[in-house]
């Protein structure tokens, strides 16, 4: 289809999706037996090896909302057919998508499929205390207070600091950002950005609480819980049970008879998906949740 010019002079382009087709070499067998349920998809190429991973509230309205988009065309002339794994809920489909994303390195998840080695700031308890930039390498972030903000990078933990040191008038030397010396004035004091607590202008204890109140809204919390602990979801009358232990998701129960036991992850680390996609609604008390023997 051509662009076109309208009696009143406005052009028009073709929409892609206009002429697309739907990829017939997909095993239509396999598109027909996506349900209309929670759970997760993977894309799968000829020799069985996985392409793309997603999750849905509605399995087969988000994999059918794929083949509608010209622009993940590659993607699907690779695929060959669709398989899905069913979940009781939304949380349980979020948490299986993330472990398989890690687990089978699919070509087309690249933002996801990264076992990152995340870093934090840490800021200790004293007044004098500056934060420091620690890697979860070296501390269990589950367990360890006084940690504020996931990052990627060091650059990406100094470039945060440095914003809210510049947005609350902070101390750059203060808070490790500028080298100077003791009892001089710090350079953003010199051009008024900064409350002078370099140079006794303000109080120590009300430089850190202003440090420490700009940090609190990423401040990771520790796992509320002695232990491993259920989270409950339900659908059509099956019950499941997404074990988490600090911040790890350990695996799903289905309490149905005759299924089997939980298959535990290897590792039981922070893991920083896992904690996004939990914290949130953890705080609001959203989730239904539940002691679990393991």
């Amino acid at each position: 289809m051509q662009a076109r010019v309208t009696s009143v002079g406005l052009l028009i382009k073709p929409n892609p999706a206009d002429t697309f087709e739907y990829p017939h070499h997909i095993d239509r067998a396999s598109l027909d037996a996506l349900p209309s349920k929670p759970g997760i998809y993977i894309f799968r190429d000829t020799q069985n090896r996985p392409l793309y991973i997603g999750k849905s509230v509605n399995i087969r309205a988000r994999v059918l909302s794929h083949l509608r988009t010209p622009e993940e065309a590659r993607m699907l002339q690779q695929s060959s057919h669709v398989e899905f794994r069913r979940t009781a809920g939304d949380i349980g489909a979020l948490l299986l998508e993330s472990r398989l994303i890690k687990e089978l390195q699919p070509l087309h998840n690249k933002k996801l499929r990264r076992t990152r080695e995340m870093c934090t700031l840490r800021l200790g308890p004293g007044v004098k205390s500056a934060p420091e930039i620690v890697y979860a390498r070296d501390h269990d972030f589950a367990r360890t207070a006084g940690l504020y903000g996931l990052f990627a990078t060091r650059k990406a933990a100094q470039e945060k600091l440095r914003e809210i040191v510049e947005m609350q008038m902070l101390c750059p030397a203060l808070t490790g950002l500028e080298s100077t010396i003791r009892g001089r004035a710090c350079f953003a004091r010199q051009i008024s950005r900064c409350l002078g607590a370099c140079i006794g202008a303000e109080p120590m204890q009300e430089h850190y609480r202003r440090l420490k109140a700009a940090l609190n809204d990423m401040r990771i919390m520790v796992w509320p819980y002695e232990g491993a602990m259920g989270i409950v979801e339900e659908c059509d009358g099956w019950k499941q049970t997404h074990v988490i232990d600090h911040w790890f998701y350990l695996g799903s129960i289905d309490h149905v008879a005759g299924s089997p036991p939980i298959k535990r992850a290897a590792r039981k680390d922070f893991d920083v998906d896992t904690y996004k996609i939990l914290v949130k609604p953890i705080l609001r008390g959203e989730l239904r949740i539940e002691a679990v023997e393991i």
